[in-house]
């Protein structure tokens, strides 16, 4: 098995999971599926990130976001994964 290029931890605690993230966990999936990305990205979940004031986040690749929304995943997504630049 070769090795991803990018890794995207999303929170499943408690507080991000009923803030949002059981929704954003399926547009993860999706926006990978549709941009044929996951061979090169590992998506797991954690149980919490102990920053649940700051919810719902996830980390790509070493860097905490915060805040999440349906409507900035794939904005972020696109910026994190170098499919847009910054």
């Amino acid at each position: 098995m070769s090795e991803k290029s990018h890794t995207i931890t999303i929170c499943m605690g408690s507080s991000c999971f009923s803030r949002g993230n059981k929704k954003n966990v399926h547009l993860l999936q999706q926006y990978l599926k549709e941009r044929k990305l996951e061979d090169n990205v590992l998506l797991k979940g954690t149980h919490c990130m102990d920053q649940c004031d700051k919810g719902p986040m996830m980390e790509i690749d070493g860097e905490l976001i915060y805040h999440l929304t349906e409507e900035s995943i794939s904005e972020i997504l696109d910026q994190k994964l170098g499919l847009t630049s910054l």
